[in-house]
């Protein structure tokens, strides 16, 4: 069957549905306008948004890796749920990172970067931050709607104890690094401001912190990448950047000709961009490997 046309049109419509107000029958009313018919727009949907039917890149019992789901004390008086890979075979103490999800929670594929991570040969630690709500549901729908319900004082506060977490870990060597993507992004950024301890991010399409004030506050080294198709995103860019060089801080941004915001999520077929991808993900490697060591 021949795949169904995408146009930008189309995929700025899901951004505007996932990120902004549009409510998932409004998405489906201005994408049957867009497809031309209620048939098209239905076939179209399931390719525009993530499926978690889509085959894992690393099993979960894969044998290189001891992957568990934990808890651990939040910011406050909850605890927060995670999900915890490593090398099974390492001998000495690894460097950790934290991989933080896109607002859909933490969910199959998140869990797959986690373990993608860990195989890199470090302590992957991928958080729920709808922890202080129950935890992500099954229902990606019912996720994306939880996030708007989150104190966002509390989740600073679970993030910054996410990294303390990490910080004392058994396993880990006491250096800690975050990446994340879209919502996660954004989070990232949120705490390279927050977290002195936190040695090093890498924030995928996220948005950015606005304060100057703050930013002058980051410790981490940071690394940023942006897809070029993200008009919404990279209205940020030019500001940010200007206030990390006024305050002195390392970073380096990177932008992906070509490719639409959420890139690098492998189970949305018509956001995916594999070359860019894995471009960023092995500038996204070395960068831990060297800010971490």
């Amino acid at each position: 069957m021949t795949r169904p046309a995408i146009t930008q049109a189309m995929i700025d419509a899901y951004d505007e549905y996932t990120h902004l107000t549009l409510d998932r029958r409004g998405f489906m009313e201005k994408l049957t306008k867009l497809a031309g018919s209620g048939a098209a727009a239905a076939a179209i949907a399931p390719l525009l948004s993530a499926s978690q039917a889509q085959a894992a890149i690393i099993a979960e019992d894969d044998k290189r890796l001891k992957s568990e789901d934990i808890t651990y004390p939040g910011g406050g008086a909850g605890e927060m749920r995670g999900y915890l890979a490593r090398p099974a075979d390492a001998t000495g103490k690894l460097p950790t990172v934290i991989v933080i999800h896109e607002n859909r929670g933490l969910n199959p594929h998140i869990r797959d970067v986690a373990r993608r991570v860990a195989l890199e040969g470090f302590v992957a630690l991928a958080p729920d931050y709808l922890s202080p709500l129950g935890g992500t549901p099954a229902d990606e729908e019912k996720a994306r709607e939880m996030f708007g319900q989150l104190d966002a004082a509390q989740t600073v506060a679970n993030g910054v104890a996410t990294v303390a977490f990490l910080k004392g870990h058994e396993a880990g060597n006491g250096k800690v690094g975050a990446m994340g993507f879209c919502w996660g992004g954004g989070t990232v950024n949120a705490l390279a401001v927050n977290a002195p301890d936190l040695a090093a991010g890498v924030a995928y399409y996220g948005s950015q912190p606005k304060d100057e004030a703050e930013i002058a506050n980051i410790k981490a080294a940071l690394m940023l990448h942006y897809a070029g198709k993200d008009d919404r995103i990279n209205a940020g860019i030019d500001a940010y950047k200007a206030a990390l060089e006024k305050a002195g801080k390392e970073f380096q941004v990177f932008v992906y000709d070509g490719a639409q915001h959420a890139f690098n999520n492998d189970t949305s077929e018509a956001r995916y961009n594999k070359e860019a991808a894995e471009l960023a993900w092995g500038r996204t490697v070395a960068f831990f490997k060297e800010k971490l060591a």
